[in-house]
């Protein structure tokens, strides 16, 4: 059963929101254009808010979707065995976002369904590293920047804020950090030779 779920999980997870709805309204595949990420980012950044507030919200739907297959399990909600499959289907939905099989293994970086996750599992972190996360979006006007540091905070919050000791937990939040450096390492190559895009407050699109 439990792999039944993990399935379900990645399949959620490799919903391409971006693609399909540039393709489906804008005859756009977003993946061609931009940063070449099919994620919220840069579907704000090719196509606008129109297109982009939709793929944002359901990018983080999936994370917490996904997640949310665990209370259909016959485990005790708050158990290790309850956390343990939550994790597990987060990882799920997260790889099926970066690698989906239904955009050709071509996904997005998955910040959006990352929050979606750690906002089910770990809702008070979250909330602390998604201020961290704003404050660098503030002051840098750098989405890639903020989702980074945002991220790397987080296991940092989940430790010395909140007394977590729960080693699944603790690698968890690791691997989310290192997932997200990972995935942006492109854009820290831009960052360094001070090519990286940057929003602009109160526009329609993100500057190129």
């Amino acid at each position: 059963m439990v792999a039944v779920f993990v399935i379900l999980a990645y399949l959620i997870g490799s919903i391409p929101t971006a693609v399909w709805i540039g393709k489906a309204f804008y005859n756009i595949d977003v993946r061609e254009f931009g940063s070449g990420n099919a994620g919220a980012t840069n579907t704000f950044r090719v196509l606008g808010q129109k297109a982009g507030i939709p793929v944002l919200i359901i990018d983080i739907l999936k994370g917490a979707l996904a997640v949310s297959l665990a209370f259909l399990s016959p485990y005790v909600f708050e158990s290790d065995q309850f956390v343990n499959l939550q994790l597990a289907l987060g990882i799920a939905a997260l790889v099926g976002h970066i690698f989906p099989v239904f955009a050709g293994f071509r996904g997005g970086k998955g910040v959006a369904t990352i929050l979606g996750i750690v906002m089910c599992i770990l809702p008070l972190s979250c909330c602390v590293s998604l201020l961290v996360f704003l404050i660098v979006l503030f002051s840098s006007r750098m989405v890639s920047l903020s989702s980074m540091i945002g991220g790397v905070a987080f296991p940092f919050v989940l430790y010395f804020i909140f007394g977590n000791t729960n080693p699944i937990l603790t690698t968890f939040s690791i691997v989310v950090a290192v997932l997200l450096i990972v995935t942006h390492r492109k854009n820290i190559v831009r960052i360094f030779n001070k090519q990286e895009s940057k929003i602009k407050f109160l526009t329609k699109k993100v500057s190129a």
